[in-house]
């Protein structure tokens, strides 16, 4: 049935946003919910061959709501839209279950050309993935289940299961513990290890040590000059004292 996923995707917008207070502001405020409609319908209809009218479908929606879902994509059950402005869903894109996407985010190809159309060129996202306000993931890779890809992350390779993955370009900086845990934007709610400062403190560890070296060595080398310069006076007061014997 075309739509019979619907009353999960209205319970998970209920579930994951406190501002939603009943199912009818879901479905006639919540403009990422409309766009999975248009999507559902433009998709039934792409994946009967009529692909203009999928489209041409697409197109309204993403007129109405800002969201541009690519009729192609395949998009699991359970997905939650928050705002909804500005996201852009490629042809190739997959998206499991239970994911959430924010504003701005990019499911895109790097570098399309001509010539490319049925190739994989956009992610695939596993299920429960959380994807932060203007994140933008390129390429035909997967991120796997449960990853989180925080606000303004511009993820250019794969992503293993469980992954936090911050700044442009991502970094990987905390796995998600195994319990399933809801984290807005994409960001743990704990502090998370920051990896440019955490590489910079061990750049100073280092300097530290080997400043140390460097003393300790010019410690031994001043020891060796003044032993080196007290030797000939030795040598040369034992040769006077046998002259005075032989005379």
């Amino acid at each position: 049935m075309l739509f019979k996923n619907l009353r999960d995707e209205i319970n998970a917008t209920l579930a994951r946003d406190p501002a939603a207070r009943s199912r009818l502001e879901v479905v006639f405020c919540y403009p990422g919910f409309q766009a999975l409609l248009y999507y559902r319908l433009a998709h039934w209809l792409w994946e009967r061959g009529w692909l203009f009218a999928g489209r041409f479908v697409s197109h309204i929606g993403r007129i109405l709501t800002g969201v541009e879902i690519h009729p192609g994509a395949r998009i699991g059950r359970r997905l939650f839209i928050d705002h909804g402005m500005g996201v852009v869903i490629g042809e190739t894109a997959e998206i499991g279950d239970d994911c959430t996407l924010y504003h701005d985010v990019t499911l895109g190809g790097r570098a399309p050309r001509r010539g490319e159309y049925g190739r994989k060129r956009h992610p695939t996202l596993g299920n429960g993935v959380i994807v932060g306000s203007g994140a933008q993931i390129l390429g035909p890779f997967r991120v796997g289940d449960g990853a989180r890809i925080a606000a303004q992350a511009v993820v250019l390779s794969e992503v293993p299961d469980g992954v936090t993955m911050v700044g442009p370009p991502a970094r990987s900086v905390a796995r998600r513990p195994s319990e399933t845990v809801f984290q807005a934007y994409g960001i743990p709610s704990e502090d998370i290890p920051d990896p440019i400062a955490r590489a910079l403190n061990g750049l100073l560890d280092e300097v530290t040590t080997l400043r140390a070296r460097v003393v300790e060595l010019e410690r031994q080398e001043r020891a060796r000059i003044d032993s080196d310069s007290e030797a000939p006076e030795l040598q040369i007061g034992n040769g006077a004292d046998d002259q005075e014997r032989v005379a």
